[in-house]
């Protein structure tokens, strides 16, 4: 493995975030080892090397991160084997001799959540810190890129949040938090940063700033966590897939996400975006 590579790297290259931050490293400058499923797909940016890695593939994994010595591990899409997957690309991560991992995890992230992807992110977090590792979180609240998804063909967002209030942040703001901190990862070592957006919403607040935003008629239906699991089983979920969902909607509801942190403010000098400045921003 030739030894003048990035020694920083970047996971989940086609991804949103990840090639978000890839961007704003190379724009300010910082050369990036780039890592994907499908290194075909990865973003053509300056002073960069491409590597396809599967945080499954330990093997394949070490080579790739060999000389790497600061790690931007983007959390794996939600499935069965998540924790699991994860914990063989930290182990891989030691083995090349990574010295700091920065990961995206998620707020509230406990080894009981009643988010049930959340306890991958506890797994996650843990492991690493065993593993020796420098390292920093980052627990994001949900995106306010996907809340538009969460609207029903019939206009209506359907799920068990009842009243309860969350402040989601934009992926560009947790980019930009992730970008500052790679850049100078030694001064926040051993640390836990809180991502949200500057506003506790119900979704029912959700549902009115997007109908405002984009003239649709969009409501929220409150429904009861086994109605929820119920439909999404109906619809032709998985049983953890079904789960998931439905929970990622109670978890709201139980009021462990209605904190606004000024932890975005504090990384990168700027405040985050609102909700409904956020959708303004991608007319």
């Amino acid at each position: 493995m030739p030894n003048n590579l990035p020694p920083l790297a970047v996971t989940g290259a086609t991804g949103a975030l990840g090639s978000m931050v890839a961007r704003l490293l190379t724009d300010a400058g910082v050369p990036v080892r780039l890592l994907a499923r499908h290194t075909a797909k990865i973003p053509q940016l300056p002073d960069t090397a491409t590597f396809a890695v599967s945080y499954a593939d330990k093997e394949h994994a070490a080579r790739a991160l060999q000389g790497t010595t600061t790690l931007f591990m983007v959390s794996a899409a939600e499935n069965p084997y998540r924790a699991q997957d994860q914990r063989t690309f930290v182990d891989a991560a030691k083995e090349a001799g990574v010295q700091h991992i920065v990961y995206t995890s998620f707020m509230g992230a406990a080894p009981n959540d009643v988010f049930t992807f959340g306890r991958d992110h506890w797994d996650t977090e843990e492991y690493i810190k065993a593993g020796g590792f420098g390292y920093t979180f980052l627990r994001d609240s949900f995106y306010q890129d996907i809340l538009p998804s969460f609207v029903g063909r019939d206009g209506v967002i359907r799920g068990p949040a009842g009243d309860g209030r969350f402040a989601p942040v934009a992926r560009s703001d947790v980019a930009r938090s992730a970008a500052r901190i790679l850049m100078a990862p030694q001064e926040h070592a051993g640390r836990t940063y809180t991502l949200t957006g500057p506003q506790a919403l119900t979704m029912a607040e959700v549902a009115e700033i997007l109908s405002r935003v984009t003239g649709q008629d969009i409501t929220y239906h409150a429904e009861t966590l086994k109605e929820a699991v119920e439909s999404r089983r109906a619809a032709g979920a998985l049983d953890w897939q079904a789960v998931g969902w439905a929970t990622s909607y109670a978890v709201i509801a139980t009021g462990e996400l209605a904190q606004v942190s000024d932890d975005v403010a504090l990384l990168t000098g700027a405040a985050p975006l609102s909700f409904e400045d956020h959708l303004r921003s991608e007319d």
